[in-house]
C-alpha cells in the first residue's frame, strides 16, 4: 500500500476533521485529500493575523470555495499573546500554543474532535518548536505519520492538479525578526510591503530579513543575477518603506535564517 492510500484509509477512519489550512503546500495537499475522502465531515480552520500577508488568506479562501469546502476564519490578535511581541527563542511555541487554542475552541463549537496539521517528514531536522505545541495541545500529524517528504507532497499534488504544487515555501512574517528584536505592526507591514514588491520582480523563493533598520534579502542562488539585475529598483522601493540599508544575503534563501 503507497503513503497515499495509507493516508486516505487514516483519514477516513477519523470520521469527521477540522484541518489547520494555512494555504501553503503541505496543508493545502492534506486539506485536498480528507476533503475527498470525508466530503463534507471536514472542514478549514483558517487563522487571519498580520503575521500572514492578504494574499496567502485570499489564496486559501479562494481554494476553498473553488472545492466546496467549509472554511472558517479565525481572528487572531497576535499582540495580544503574552510574549509574542518581545520575540523570545519560544516565539513560535508561545504563538502556535494560543492559535491551537482557538482552533480547538472554534472545532469544540462545530462538534468536531479531531484537528489536523500540515508537518511532514522533512520537517522533523529543522528547528521548530512550534511542533511541541502541536503535541500538547493534541493536534495530529497525517502526512508526517505517513513519512511524506516535501517532496513527494508536491509530486502529488502536481498529480492532483493543485495550485500549490509548485508554490513557494512560506513562513509567518514573525520569523524575519532577529530573535529578541520586539515585533510591530510598523515592521510587520513593510516587510509584507517589501515582499510583495520583490515577488513582483518574478523572485520565487523571497525573505526580508529585518535587523533594526537594515533588511537582509535572501533568494535562490539562482536569482542572485535577477535581484542584482534590478538593485536599483528595488533599494528606491525599500529606502521608500523606510529600511536604511538594503543587503543581499550572499548565502541565498535558508528556513530558518532568522535564527543567526
Amino acid at each position: 500500500m503507497d503513503k497515499q492510500e495509507k493516508l486516505r484509509r487514516y483519514l477516513k477512519g477519523l470520521g469527521r476533521l477540522a484541518v489547520a489550512f494555512s494555504g501553503g503546500v503541505d496543508s493545502a495537499y492534506l486539506l485536498k485529500t480528507a476533503h475527498d475522502v470525508l466530503g463534507n465531515s471536514c472542514a478549514a480552520l483558517t487563522v487571519r493575523a498580520v503575521t500572514f500577508p492578504p494574499r496567502e488568506l485570499d489564496e486559501a479562501a479562494a481554494f476553498c470555495k473553488s472545492e466546496g469546502i467549509k472554511q472558517y476564519f479565525i481572528d487572531m490578535d497576535v499582540f495580544g499573546i503574552d510574549g509574542f511581541a518581545q520575540n523570545p527563542k519560544n516565539r513560535c511555541y508561545i504563538c502556535k500554543t494560543a492559535m491551537l487554542k482557538k482552533m480547538r475552541d472554534k472545532a469544540d463549537e462545530l462538534g468536531i474532535e479531531h484537528i489536523a496539521e500540515g508537518t511532514n517528514k522533512d520537517d522533523e531536522g529543522d528547528y521548530r518548536p512550534g511542533l511541541a505545541a502541536v503535541a500538547e495541545q493534541g493536534i495530529i500529524s497525517p502526512l508526517r505519520e505517513m513519512g511524506m517528504t516535501k517532496a513527494e507532497i508536491r509530486q502529488y499534488s502536481a498529480a492532483l492538479g493543485l495550485y500549490s504544487s509548485n508554490k513557494p515555501s512560506f513562513a509567518c512574517l514573525a520569523t524575519r525578526f532577529e530573535y529578541g528584536q520586539r515585533i510591530n505592526a510598523e515592521d510587520l507591514g513593510r516587510i509584507t510591503a517589501a515582499e510583495e514588491f520583490l515577488t513582483g520582480l518574478d523572485l520565487t523563493q523571497v525573505r526580508v530579513r529585518l535587523h533594526g533598520d537594515m533588511a537582509r534579502i535572501e533568494v535562490l542562488p539562482t536569482q542572485f543575477t535577477l535581484l542584482c539585475e534590478n538593485a536599483q529598483r528595488i533599494c528606491g522601493r525599500l529606502t521608500e518603506l523606510g529600511f536604511s540599508h538594503i543587503t543581499m544575503d550572499l548565502a541565498g534563501y535558508g528556513a530558518g535564517g532568522n535564527l543567526t
